[in-house]
Formats: C-alpha cells, sequence, structure tokens
C-alpha cells in the first residue's frame, strides 16, 4: 500500500476491462487516478472513491486531441501535477476475428487509428505536463499477438506491432528528460471485456494449453508488471516491452 502516494496517473480506457482493474489498483497504492474512456468511467470512479481512493472520471476520445488537451488540463487543475501515463485504450473486444482477405480498409484504418496513434496523440499530449512535474513514467499496453501473429486479427496485430516500435522510439527520445517509456504485451486476458465473446473461443483452449502456466490469464496477472514500470523500481528501464502471457511466447 501507498507506492504510489503523491502521484497522479492518467488511464486511458479504463472504464471496463484490464483499465478498469489497473486504475482501482493504482488508486490503492494512492495514486490519483484520471479514468478516462469513450465509454461511461462511473462505475469505476465510484468503485475506487468507495474504498477510499482518490479518482476523476472524463470522456476522452484518444483521437482527438482537444479531448486529451482538455485531459491535461483536468489533471493539473485537479490534482496539480501529472506522472503517469498508461496507454490502455484501445479497439479489440469489438472486433470479430476474421481473415485479412476479409478486413476492409474503414476496418483496418480504425484499428489503426485507435490503437496506434491514439497512443501517439496520448503521449504528446502528456509529455509536457511530465516536464513539469519534473518527469514521469508512461506504459503503452501492446499485446503478445505481435510476436506470434494469430489467425484472423492481422490489423490488430499490425497496430500493437506499432505500439512497440513507438515505445522504443519514445523510449529514446525522452531519455535524457527523466521520463521512462515501456510497454506490457499481455496474452489472451479474460477481462470482462470479452467475457461471453464467442469470436475468441476457438483461440481460448489452444492458448491455454501454449502457456508454460496453464490457465487462463485474468486482469490482475498485469498489476505486478505493470507497478514495476511505473514506480522507481524501473528507472534505469525505458524502451523495453515486457511479455506476460503465462510463457506462451519465449523471447
Amino acid at each position: 500500500m501507498g507506492r504510489l502516494n503523491e502521484r497522479t496517473a492518467v488511464i486511458t480506457g479504463a472504464g471496463r476491462g484490464i483499465g478498469a482493474v489497473m486504475a482501482r489498483h493504482m488508486a490503492g497504492e494512492g495514486a490519483n487516478v484520471v479514468v478516462s474512456d469513450v465509454l461511461d468511467t462511473a462505475d469505476t470512479v465510484a468503485a475506487i472513491k468507495e474504498a477510499g481512493g482518490a479518482a476523476m472520471g472524463l470522456s476522452v476520445d484518444v483521437t482527438s486531441d482537444d479531448d486529451l488537451a482538455a485531459m491535461v488540463e483536468a489533471t493539473e487543475s485537479e490534482f496539480g501535477a501529472l506522472n503517469i501515463l498508461v496507454n490502455n485504450a484501445s479497439i479489440f473486444a469489438a472486433l470479430q476475428p476474421k481473415p485479412f482477405l476479409q478486413i476492409d480498409n474503414d476496418e483496418f484504418d480504425k484499428v489503426m487509428t485507435v490503437n496506434a496513434r491514439g497512443v501517439h496523440q496520448a503521449t504528446k499530449a502528456v509529455v509536457p505536463a511530465m516536464l513539469r512535474a519534473g518527469g514521469g513514467k508512461i506504459v503503452n499496453i501492446a499485446s503478445g499477438t505481435f510476436y506470434y501473429g494469430p489467425p484472423g486479427l492481422a490489423h490488430y496485430t499490425a497496430s500493437k506491432g506499432a505500439v512497440i516500435a513507438l515505445t522504443r522510439g519514445y523510449g529514446r527520445e525522452l531519455g535524457d528528460k527523466n521520463i521512462q517509456v515501456n510497454a506490457i504485451a499481455p496474452g489472451l486476458t479474460e477481462s470482462e471485456s470479452i467475457q461471453g465473446h464467442t469470436g475468441f473461443d476457438p483461440a481460448r483452449g489452444p492458448t491455454v494449453q501454449s502457456r508454460s502456466i496453464k490457465r487462463e490469464m485474468v486482469p490482475e496477472d498485469l498489476l505486478g508488471s505493470l507497478m514495476y514500470l511505473i514506480t522507481a523500481d524501473s528507472d534505469f528501464v525505458t524502451g523495453q516491452t515486457l511479455n506476460v502471457d503465462g510463457g506462451k511466447v519465449n523471447l
């Protein structure tokens, strides 16, 4: 408890799923948490406040520079600083896996715009505030799909490969500014966002069997890695991607 006292964290896509679990955990460690999403953030914010934490919910489209500027302004106004950004917002649960020959240009562009350009826009928006605060931590949520290229998700896989590439570039450019930028690449995670999604049924059993740790992955499996990357424990680590998938991919 208290490892994030006096720190303010912004997490995108935190209205539900992995983002909501991360937001609640960071608040439990003492952070002021800004819960942002295009979805309703009320439940996540209420859960944090009921547990005694500090949180604010904002409606933010990560592809809108205006929304992101307002998010940064509201964060500094409410909490005084912005120290941590978790780029979690992405399109995944809404996808229906299909052969790449059936992915039209509009769907491809939408996935790339939210999942990759959204990370770029959000990072650009928060860096000036982190500089004002003397430094910061940025964690991008990538995906293990980049390493093995599952069928049916070519555009999603490409977008998360871009997230890993951006992480490396940002880490290099911000290294002398006391801002560390790293990524987490989760395996298939049974968050509330995909529970009951039959489109992923063909992957569920084989995914578990391919892991060294043979069970389903849940959002809570990511929290230890998240805490490492947003605390002083990782002050000499930047531009890296931490694969968290129960040992499916050995890098």
